[in-house]
């Protein structure tokens, strides 16, 4: 678990190590005349403008059970709210980022949970995470990872604000069975510029009930994510959960990537079939 550690250490290391020391400025002038029509305009574009716009597409299929989805949850809203996340959120060059978060299953259930909310503090994290916490836990049939990438794509521009990179993170715990090939939602959102990171959840043996397969976390690495710096943080222990969820956030917010990045090859098979999840939903039940 040495990833876990090294990375929200080094963001923090980071925090102290820079400081938060301004520079002196020459007195300036008592009076300021009025801004001009263009310099309102770049002064709006600047207060709009984000580090990060980050959606948050949260596996409730019925393979996942109960507590999971509940420490899913408390993961999130708990990361949120941390030291960590909040230093790492300083370091960005306007110290800011807008967040969604929906819950996805088949392909064409998706519910957002939280709209897009500007993170500039601990006041609005706060805000963030109540948010989260106070919906009630719902689950759902399928594992449609390519639809929950296609309802994401259209909701950057439904976000008021314009972050340096666009994220989407995808947490789940099985290969797609439904919707559209999930190379084909994924490649059209690395066409776009998005980013897609991963958060594979493997903390239970594979099971034939709940369509489990061996080795979700190459699946995710040759099949879900992609885009510059994209990476995948597998979760294999249930006790490190939360600490999974919240390094991936800080992570994201900081813009950096893991210390052995996913590198994906044009020409290169994938070690893992992208269409196992509707192979073996169609070995099973014939549809």
């Amino acid at each position: 678990m040495r990833l876990l550690f090294s990375i929200g250490a080094v963001l923090v290391a980071g925090v102290f190590a820079g400081g938060d020391v301004a520079g002196i400025a020459a007195p300036g002038p008592k009076f300021e005349p009025p801004k001009t029509q263009p310099q309102r305009l770049a002064a709006d574009r600047d207060a709009q403008t984000v580090d990060v716009e980050l959606i948050l597409a949260v596996d409730v299929s019925y393979s996942m059970d109960m507590d999971e989805l509940a420490i899913q949850r408390e993961g999130y809203a708990q990361a949120i709210q941390s030291k960590e996340f909040l230093q790492a959120l300083k370091l960005g060059p306007n110290g800011r980022i807008a967040v969604t978060y929906f819950e996805w299953a088949a392909s064409s259930d998706q519910k957002i949970i939280i709209p897009w909310r500007l993170v500039d503090g601990p006041e609005t994290a706060d805000a963030v995470a109540a948010e989260i916490m106070k919906t009630p836990i719902r689950r759902a049939s399928r594992t449609s990872i390519s639809g929950a990438i296609m309802f994401a794509m259209p909701l950057f521009d439904e976000d008021p604000y314009r972050g340096l990179r666009r994220v989407i993170d995808i947490s789940g715990d099985g290969p797609n069975n439904n919707g559209g090939p999930v190379t084909v939602a994924r490649d059209a959102a690395l066409e776009k510029g998005i980013v897609i990171n991963g958060l594979p959840i493997m903390v239970k043996e594979p099971s034939y009930s709940t369509m489990d397969i061996d080795n979700l976390d190459l699946y995710y690495e040759d099949c879900v994510v992609g885009g510059p710096g994209s990476f995948v943080i597998t979760i294999k222990d249930r006790d490190k959960f939360k600490e999974a969820i919240r390094t991936k956030l800080l992570m994201e917010v900081a813009g950096r990537t893991p210390e052995r990045p996913v590198m994906r090859v044009a020409d290169k098979e994938p070690r893992v079939n992208c269409l196992i999840g509707e192979k073996i939903w169609s070995d099973r039940w014939g549809r």
